[in-house]
């Protein structure tokens, strides 16, 4: 079993970024769970979604303690969240960040990639400058460093699974494909 875990801030779309990456490894014919966390509900304050996928029926429940990928939406949050906390050794991490960021700021023996979400959410007019929507985005970046998602699988999930420009959407998962970029250890992002 796969243990994905989302780290964002309310309002930037971790939840459904969950439900659309589970729908797209569905297409794929994996069991599937999707569900966020939520601690305090407001808008900006630190919310976690995640991930299980399976090729058997998953009968497990409850938050994802050790992920083997970890995707964080808002690179502010390193600052307030140990976000590799349990994180398996050699897990993937996948950070929204600017290629300039990339000092590797999570310590530990993890794969970590970045992209520059906010960039090419703005690019592709998703969402305004103070509040880009970057989470359909983020999956791009992550279907090419995952090694095991077909993107045209989310594609087709982000075109049914998002009820507002799906095309642009999609345009930007696919700019964030070729956009990924390597920050340590053994990353398909090049």
């Amino acid at each position: 079993m796969v243990g994905i875990r989302f780290h964002g801030r309310g309002g930037q779309g971790a939840v459904v970024a969950s439900k659309i990456l589970a729908h797209a490894y569905f297409k794929q014919g994996l069991y599937v769970q999707a569900f966020p966390s939520f601690g305090m509900e407001r808008k900006g304050a630190a919310v976690s979604a995640f991930v299980r996928l399976d090729s058997a029926p998953i009968v497990e429940r409850g938050d994802i303690k050790n992920p083997d990928v970890v995707i964080v939406l808002d690179f502010s949050l390193l600052r307030k969240v140990d976000v590799a906390h349990g994180a398996k050794p050699d897990a993937l991490i996948l950070l929204n960040c600017k290629e300039n960021e990339n000092q590797n700021p999570i310590k530990g023996s993890f794969r970590v990639a970045g992209v520059d979400a906010v960039k090419i959410a703005l690019h592709h007019g998703l969402g305004s400058k103070t509040a880009p929507i970057i989470n359909t985005v983020i999956l791009g970046a992550y279907a090419r460093v995952s090694g095991d998602l077909a993107l045209s699988n989310l594609l087709e999930a982000i075109e049914t699974g998002v009820p507002v420009s799906p095309k642009q959407n999609m345009a930007a998962a696919e700019a964030a494909y070729q956009a990924v970029f390597r920050i340590s250890g053994d990353v398909n992002a090049d």
